[in-house]
């Protein structure tokens, strides 16, 4: 007998491979499901979401977190995002989801908002940020389409006020790396040096997407497509690999990484090699910087990375290129080769000469 599943909504997604996948939800907006229907894991998935699920009070916040997760701008979010602003959705159910849609635009709610964020910021600052990063966005959807008089959480500044300015990987910590790690972890870092880009990105990679020379890729966050040269290191270490079917990252037992999976065996390689206080995504931050050293424009380094050039300006000005010793050093010995020293210097260091032979 076939069951008939009010409600079920899915998505299909296409592989960096060129293949289809499709996903399915409970209903638009709902948790995924596992498997596909029919399958005795689905209905019963499905079966506990549809009890869990409770119709949201007319008038009230939770219509509003309801709506943004049916909505074009949630669809257009990538998967992980959406997994992540999930959990930050039904914290904020949990708090608030009965409160009256009416009371936005009173003034004080502003202040219950930043207070509740201030209890969740004794956990995490961080945290809480990102969650009230999530109302904000949610608000302003529906501020933008009249759902909601006012959004209560704009502009509303960080708790965190940390920033990974120095946290760049040496030449010294790579190597500390590469003779310590295992060997299924030595390409994931070569290939984030040598393309800059996220760690889902270079997980997903497949590869038809390197013909020998370049990798082109499209950026799942931002959408970017992105073509990079393949540098010699990188080359040599990619051309040593005999099979040239399905992930090009996998883990020691040749299968593919899941996100968590990674995570855990690259914290407890850097742990054994001594690098402490750096992350994979700092190789991000590292390879723009190292362009930076080899007199890349940031055009150039836009080019490689996907980053846009107001990002690359950011990351050089703010956060990279004022930290690096190797930059002072370089600026130097410019300085020492480009300037011609006079032969006499005035006898009083404030006091110079015009055109006239008069002094200023």
């Amino acid at each position: 007998m076939r069951v008939r599943l009010k409600g079920i909504n899915s998505r299909t997604k296409r592989l960096a491979d060129g293949t289809s996948r499709t996903y399915w939800y409970a209903w638009k907006g709902g948790p995924r499901l596992p498997g596909k229907p029919g399958d005795p894991e689905f209905i019963g998935a499905y079966n506990e979401a549809v009890a869990r699920k409770v119709e949201p009070k007319s008038g009230t916040l939770q219509t509003v977190l309801n709506g943004f997760q049916a909505s074009s701008e949630w669809d257009d979010l990538a998967e992980r995002t959406r997994r992540d602003y999930v959990r930050k959705i039904r914290e904020i159910e949990a708090e608030f989801g009965d409160f009256p849609i009416a009371a936005l635009a009173d003034r004080r709610t502003r202040g219950v908002f930043l207070a509740w964020r201030d209890t969740l910021g004794k956990r995490s600052r961080r945290q809480a940020d990102y969650t009230w990063q999530v109302l904000a966005r949610v608000l302003s959807w529906a501020n933008g389409r009249g759902l909601v008089a006012a959004n209560p959480c704009e502009k509303g500044g960080r708790l965190y006020r940390g920033t990974r300015a120095d946290k760049v990987w040496s030449v010294a910590d790579e190597e500390a790396f590469l003779t310590v790690a295992p060997s299924h972890l030595h390409l994931p870092l070569i290939m984030a040096l040598w393309t800059g880009q996220r760690q889902g990105d270079l997980l997903a990679l497949v590869w038809q997407q390197y013909d020998g020379a370049r990798i082109r890729l499209r950026q799942s966050k931002t959408g970017a497509r992105v073509t990079i040269p393949v540098g010699g290191p990188l080359k040599s270490r990619l051309d040593m690999i005999r099979q040239r079917e399905g992930r090009i990252l996998l883990n020691s037992f040749g299968e593919e990484w899941s996100p968590d999976g990674f995570r855990a065996s690259w914290r407890k390689a850097c742990r054994a090699a001594g690098v402490l206080g750096l992350t994979f995504n700092d190789l991000r931050g590292t390879a723009v910087t190292r362009l930076a050293l080899a007199q890349c424009t940031e055009a150039e380094i836009a080019t490689i990375t996907g980053h846009t050039l107001r990002d690359v300006r950011s990351i050089l000005d703010a956060h990279y290129l004022h930290r690096d010793p190797a930059l002072a050093e370089s600026a130097i010995r410019k300085l020492e080769t480009g300037t011609k020293i006079p032969d006499r210097a005035p006898d009083r260091p404030d006091m110079f000469h015009n055109e006239d032979g008069k002094k200023s």
